[in-house]
């Protein structure tokens, strides 16, 4: 069989167990989410062990802080399938309704979206959250990660698929796609008719090639280009507190800030103690000729900064950075070089972060606070599928309500159009 028609009988199997999850109640489907979380701790080793396999081929990939597991991640994947589980069911729900002057009663209720393909890099817990999102919100799953990791996925949804049939979930309901090339990826996201939505995770080429190839659907996850401004009204205590964590906590995810912008009026005061506390955890700071005056040790942690480095996504140990003369300044660079990610703004003037908030045009943003909030976990949703960027269906941290649709139904009682 060739690998065209591998994916597409995938896709054939994923959309006759949708017909059979969008039908079910709330309760069976959290049963099956609380027993996928159970098996996946039970068989703990042997996740790690292919997962070993996964870092030992290819120990050197930048990402391999993405792709490694241990006990407490793999703990962390299963305490979300329950966070799932314990999360109202959108399935449903009424959005709106009303009855018209003729008496006909009209509501909006949500439904699930269908077959929902993932094509994401590295990170294996992906694998887990996005079935458990997509089972919850009664959509079957596949789930196409990339070759780094596919001795990690092979085995997570081995497991996941096991427990859910075995608690009642239509068969197929999750799927590994397969196949490790591109070809297998090519023909995702030609499955048009079969697969109703492709999301896409993982870095720029990725998403822009799902995007422009794809004759499917798709719901385009962003580059995060994120940006800690600082005001001249800023707690400068609060500021580096906010920097530090933005840039360094994880630095390796999207919601990472990866600019700092800093006002002149507070560039003096600042920037020395941000430059060392950057420095002293390891950044390489890509600065503007502003900022390296402000260098601690002779600009040692700062090198120069070219038009590519305000638009570039690091993933790293590393942060542009330049001072700005004010806030429209601020907004200015981050409209034209952000990727409409999160952006923060660390001030004490209300009427300046109600400006930062007018002016720009990100899926988030954040007012005297760390950019790594951007989650829907964070958020409260949950695990979430992925950060929207784009402005139609969702933007934003995608929780369960962002993977349904919506259908009308109208009810008479043998009304006729005149």
């Amino acid at each position: 069989m060739s690998v065209a028609e591998e994916v597409l009988d995938c896709a054939r199997r994923a959309k006759a167990a949708a017909a059979g999850l969008a039908t079910l109640p709330r309760a069976p489907k959290d049963t099956a989410l609380r027993a996928m979380a159970d098996a996946l701790e039970a068989a703990t080793d042997d996740v790690l062990a292919a997962n070993r396999r996964d870092v030992e081929r290819d120990p050197d990939n930048p990402l391999v802080d993405r792709l490694r597991l241990d006990e407490q991640r793999i703990a962390a994947m299963a305490d979300g399938l329950r966070q799932v589980a314990d999360l109202p069911d959108p399935v449903g729900e009424v959005v709106r309704g009303s009855t018209l002057p003729n008496g006909l009663q009209l509501r909006q209720v949500k439904v699930p979206l269908g077959v929902v393909g993932i094509i994401y890099e590295a990170r294996p817990n992906v694998t887990v959250d996005a079935a458990g999102l997509c089972l919850k919100s009664g959509n079957a799953v596949l789930l196409r990660g990339s070759s780094s990791a596919r001795d990690s996925n092979a085995a997570l949804v081995d497991i996941l698929a096991r427990a859910a049939t075995d608690a009642g979930l239509p068969e197929h309901s999750v799927q590994l796609v397969p196949g490790h090339d591109h070809d297998s990826v090519k023909h995702l996201m030609r499955a048009r008719g079969l697969v109703d939505v492709l999301i896409p995770r993982g870095g720029a080429s990725l998403i822009r090639s799902v995007v422009e190839e794809s004759t499917v659907p798709v719901i385009e996850t962003g580059v995060g280009n994120c940006h800690v401004y600082v005001d001249a009204d800023a707690d400068l205590d609060m500021a580096l507190g906010i920097l530090v964590n933005s840039k360094t906590q994880r630095p390796s995810v999207c919601n990472a800030a990866e600019t700092l912008l800093v006002h002149r009026a507070v560039a003096e005061r600042f920037l020395p103690r941000a430059l060392a506390a950057l420095h002293e955890a390891g950044v390489t700071v890509h600065g503007d000729e502003d900022v390296a005056r402000y260098s601690v040790s002779q600009s040692a942690n700062v090198v120069p900064a070219t038009d590519a480095d305000w638009e570039t996504e690091y993933l790293s140990l590393d942060i542009a950075a330049r001072v700005v003369d004010s806030l429209e300044d601020a907004v200015a660079h981050i409209r034209r070089w952000g990727s409409g990610h999160t952006e923060a703004i660390v001030t004490a003037s209300l009427p300046a972060s109600q400006a930062f908030v007018a002016g720009l045009d990100s899926a988030a943003v954040m007012i005297n606070c760390s950019t790594r909030f951007t989650d829907g976990e964070q958020f409260g949703f949950g695990a979430e599928i992925g950060i929207s960027t784009q402005k139609l269906h969702a933007r934003g941290p995608m929780g369960l309500p962002e993977l349904t649709s919506t259908t009308w139904v109208a009810t008479g009682e043998g009304h006729l159009r005149g």
